[in-house]
Parts: C-alpha cells; structure tokens; sequence
C-alpha cells in the first residue's frame, strides 16, 4: 500500500512541476491567436487558451470544458478506480490511471486532440493463478480529429486507438500491440454537456486459449453532466466493456452509479479538478468486481 502512495504522489509531483513553468511562461509570454473550440470568430476569446486563460477563466466554465473529451484544454487527470470483491479470493484491486490529454491546432478549423491511459494497476492474489502484486499495464494513446467550432451545441471526433504493450508482467495484460477505431459525439447546452464516446481494440497477432495474449475489447462510455454554480458539478459516466472473445454472459461489464465533482484553484491560481463517484456493476464477469470507487484528481494547464 506504500507504494501505491508514493507512486500517486511522485506522480503528481512531476504534473506540478511540468505545469509551474507553463504558468510562469504564459504570464510573461505575449498571448497567441488562433480559434479554440466554442469560441466565437472574431472576439477576445478566441485565443487558444494558455496556463494564464485557465487561470483566469470562471470554474464552471472550466469544469464544463473538462466534460469535453475532445474539449480544447491542456490537462493531467490521475484517476484511482478501486475494484472491491475482484478476482476468485474477493479482493480489492487498484488502477491508478495518469491521462494526460494534450490539444493540438492543425488549422483554425481542425484540432487533433490527443489522449493516453497509462495505468498503474496494485493486484489482490489471483491463486491459484501467479500473479505480482503491482506494475503497469498496457498503455492506451487515442488521437481524434475534431472540428473546432461545434454547431448547434455539437461536437464530434472520430480517430484511431492503439494499445501499446507496456506491461511490466505478463499478469498484468497483454504483451501485443493492438488498435482499433474511436469515436466521440457530445452535445453541450446551458449547464449540460452529454455524450458518448466508443472504441474497439484487437489485438495484432497474439495467442488463444487459457493465459493468451489475443482480445478484442470493445468501450462504450455515455456520460451527462450537470453543471452548477462556483465549479460544482454532478453527473455520471460509466464504463461499459465488453470481451468478445469471452462466452455467454461473461463478455459484459455494465456499472451503474453517479459523480461529483469541483473545479477550485489552489492559491487562487492553478486550476485543479476533484471528482468522487461510486458505480455497482449490475452486469459482470464472474471474477470482476461487485462495485468500484473512482476518485480523480485533474490538473488544468
């Protein structure tokens, strides 16, 4: 357990630290111009936002561009799921997600909004199966082109996904490149911001039977945000998977649960997320978790 914290703290050490010098930069640095998403042609706001912009910016509009997975913001979210009664002993398992998601302004019209998913996973025993007790797991990179206007409230990106094996135990995942197609349409109106993001993995290549490295891992995660005041927001966003290389009933997982959350800046200057959520798995596998708490913590560039 020591471990898990001193790995979640070195971790949000480093995201300070990289964050500390674009702040000072983008408050000495002369402001950019070039269009941002949702942003009008032609006005004050439509600079690509900086470290100083989101300094700057009301929360709630902060934490409703958060809700965005294609919204233009420069941001490291690390995101603890922990799996109570998982695995054939009924342990719990940890998986600290670090998601750094980085913008990129191809022409005033398209971005490339680039996401990865590098997870930190802590496992309960798995006897009589071998099984190490802590490493890292694959790593999932995402790139969706988007425009960067939305019309009428809608937004939508479309990309690859690849699966990169970067296990430190062949017990921990895969050990097989993979990739697939991603999609993401959301619709923000008032205080709302919905949508629904899907992808499908497979792997290239890979072994079957008992221990193997072949999946085909489809994700269909809906999400609905209500935003309200001072950075306050509720929600839900469950994750949704489905095995296709499993039988019957054992390729779904189907969570169901809801999420709060606040945007505050930390000395009044950086801009942090902090979401709380729990989601009971209504449908799963016969050695998947009962129930999850998910915890995050993002910091806004």
């Amino acid at each position: 357990m020591s471990f898990r914290w001193a790995a979640a703290f070195i971790a949000c050490a480093a995201a300070i630290a990289v964050a500390a010098p674009r702040i000072a930069y983008a408050q000495s640095a002369p402001p950019t111009v070039s269009l941002a998403m949702g942003d009008d042609i032609g006005t004050a706001d439509a600079a690509t936002p900086s470290a100083d912009d989101s300094v700057n910016e009301d929360a709630t509009a902060l934490a409703k561009k958060l809700q965005n997975p294609i919204g233009n913001l420069y941001s490291i979210p690390f995101q603890s799921n922990t799996n109570f009664h998982y695995g054939p002993a009924n342990g719990t398992q940890e998986l600290l997600n670090i998601q750094p998601v980085i913008p990129l302004h191809i022409t005033p019209d398209w971005n490339i909004i680039t996401r990865t998913i590098l997870p930190v996973i802590w496992q309960p025993s798995l006897q009589p199966a071998q099984t190490v007790p802590a490493g890292l797991g694959p790593t999932t990179f995402s790139a969706f082109v988007s425009p960067s206007q939305p019309v009428h409230g809608w937004v939508w990106g479309v990309g690859p996904v690849v699966q990169l094996p970067t296990i430190t135990s062949k017990t921990l995942g895969s050990n097989v490149w993979g990739g697939g197609p991603t999609g993401v349409v959301v619709y923000m109106t008032g205080p709302w911001v919905t949508g629904l993001l899907v992808n499908n993995v497979w792997s290239f290549g890979g072994s079957s039977g008992r221990g193997g490295t072949k999946y085909d891992n489809f994700t269909m995660q809906p999400f609905a945000n209500y935003n309200l005041a001072h950075g306050w927001y509720v929600g839900t966003s469950p994750l949704i998977t489905a095995n296709w290389l499993a039988t019957g009933d054992h390729a779904w997982t189907l969570p169901l649960g809801a999420q709060a959350g606040r945007v505050i800046k930390i000395c009044g200057k950086l801009p942090v997320n902090f979401q709380l959520g729990a989601y009971a798995n209504v449908e799963r596998g016969p050695y998947a978790s009962s129930w999850q708490l998910k915890t995050q913590m993002t910091i806004i560039f």
